[in-house]
């Protein structure tokens, strides 16, 4: 029980507070929010395409510099950076407000591209994009949150396919521009391209999120957690890019990466523990919505990026086509995934009960993925394409339902971290069964092969199809088990009534005001 001289304390600085926030803000009308999420959509737009234009432009950067030894850099720097700050991303947005923290991620993004452009060497790039993934780290997530301060969770649901047309629109363009880009103009391009995007984005999210409700509270930040959690993260990513490729599993290096990963690790759920104020708040992590849909969506997500990172593969060694036409071959896969999204938060709209059909589609992704296992490339092309559009739905309508369900269930003034620890716990996830299935791939074709190298396209080059084949049977059916554990924490999550109205605490307040 507070003693009084504590409560005496306390009472004339609640009452300060309560004199000092101004009267409610009138809610936005249609055409704002309308305005918003197209801002929001031009942010997320810069993430989104950064995902998918360097991939097809990497060989040319590595001849282009010289150093084709430090490519993968290029990903890993981007991939290391943006998955560390992504929950201190979310935890200041809600100290210090969601407009503030957007704009310093565009404007950081924005500087990253400048400086990948211009970059005269590949360490020079890669430090570039390591700039570039700070800035990245915050874009999607903080607009997801956005999303939630402006919307109710049902309301969101009629913004599904906005926001899959922005990842239509990457998964397509994205490939193509880098190609067209790298082969016939300068790769320098597929990062100049990013600054008109985003001086459009930073003009777009400055002027409409003036408006924008504000409901965040006084909070501190945990300095120590937040290093141990930005270390551990790194280490932990690092030892998964480079177990199996650039080292062995079982040298010295990857050994001790993950040793200091786990031991990290420990000091960081130590400090959530003791913490008085943790970065992340414990009952956030324990809500049974919050860790029930992270986990099925880290199943998920981390399928469908393996499938998409190794289906190439597949294509190109065991079915026999070329690199060109086996990036066609995974359009489905790609718009797969998108229609699934979309039909899931339509469908959120019309039924009490949305685990149905995300459940219903994930038995449909199961089926279609122990198909492929089973009969591999004795399947049609056709059929196989079907397989590929089916199984990427199921995936798809788990994405927007595990962030509205974890929306739904926090407080309002812990929309920020929640948000983002899920797309934190999401990368981690994703990394750890993408590792997975490239220990399948690279054990299983260098058993075939006979060589000792440790990179894929060596490995491809010298497999046996046969054994390719034998070898991508059980990389789907790891995805079966995949598949299977986001079937499994989607049911076991709570399914609780989406609100139809935002929260009677977002009560809005300018922030020149809250200045």
């Amino acid at each position: 029980m507070a003693s009084p001289v504590a409560v005496t304390e306390i009472q004339p600085q609640a009452q300060a507070q309560a004199q000092a926030r101004p009267a409610p803000q009138a809610a936005l009308s249609p055409g704002e929010i309308r305005a918003i999420v197209y801002g929001l959509m031009t942010a997320m737009l810069l993430a989104a395409l950064d995902q998918t234009i360097v991939a097809t432009a990497m060989p040319t950067i590595g001849l282009d510099l010289g150093d084709a030894a430090n490519l993968p850099w290029i990903v890993t720097a981007y991939l290391l950076a943006s998955t560390a700050v992504t929950p201190l991303y979310g935890k200041l947005s809600d100290i210090h407000g969601r407009r503030v923290m957007l704009l310093i991620a565009i404007a950081t993004f924005v500087v990253g591209s400048l400086a990948c452009a211009l970059a005269p060497t590949m360490v020079a790039l890669a430090l570039a994009r390591g700039l570039q993934g700070v800035g990245g780290g915050g874009l999607i997530a903080l607009a997801q949150t956005i999303l939630a301060d402006i919307m109710s969770p049902k309301e969101r649901a009629r913004y599904q396919v906005v926001i899959a047309g922005v990842f239509v629109t990457a998964s397509v363009a994205g490939p193509l521009l880098g190609g067209l880009f790298a082969q016939h103009l300068h790769w320098s391009l597929i990062f100049w391209i990013n600054l008109p995007i985003g001086v459009l984005a930073f003009a777009l999210t400055n002027a409409n999120l003036k408006r924008l409700p504000r409901h965040e509270r006084r909070h501190r930040l945990d300095y120590p957690g937040a290093a141990l959690m930005v270390a551990g993260s790194v280490t932990l990513l690092l030892a998964l890019s480079w177990g199996g490729v650039r080292y062995p599993w079982d040298s010295a290096p990857v050994l001790a990466l993950l040793a200091g990963a786990a031991v990290l690790g420990g000091g960081f759920a130590a400090r959530l523990a003791t913490a008085a104020e943790p970065l992340i708040p414990t009952e956030v992590l324990k809500d049974r919505v919050v860790y029930s849909a992270t986990l099925a969506a880290c199943f998920a997500m981390g399928t469908f990026i393996g499938l998409t990172i190794y289906v190439p593969i597949f294509l190109e060694g065991v079915i026999g086509l070329s690199a060109s036409e086996s990036g066609v071959a995974l359009v489905p896969l790609m718009i797969g995934t998108v229609t699934g999204a979309t039909l899931s938060g339509r469908s959120m709209l019309h039924f009490r009960h949305y685990k149905r059909v995300p459940l219903a589609m994930m038995c449909v992704s199961l089926a279609c993925c122990a198909t492929i296992a089973w009969q591999g490339r004795a399947l049609p092309f056709w059929l196989m394409e079907v397989l590929f559009a089916l199984l990427s739905m199921g995936i798809g309508t788990i994405l927007p339902l595990s962030t509205i369900s974890i929306q739904n269930a926090v407080e309002t003034h812990q929309l920020g971290i929640a948000t983002a620890a899920m797309n934190f716990f999401r990368s981690l996830g994703g990394a750890l069964i993408v590792a997975a299935f490239g220990t399948i791939v690279l054990g299983g074709a260098a058993g075939g092969a006979g060589g000792g190298a440790h990179d894929v396209e060596s490995l491809i080059r010298g497999a046996d199809p046969a054994q390719l084949a034998l070898t991508f049977r059980h990389v789907f059916m790891a995805a079966c088990l995949g598949l299977l554990g986001a079937f499994t924490f989607l049911a076991l999550m709570e399914e609780r009534p989406l609100r139809e109205r935002t929260s009677p605490r977002m009560a809005a307040e300018t922030p020149e005001a809250s200045a």
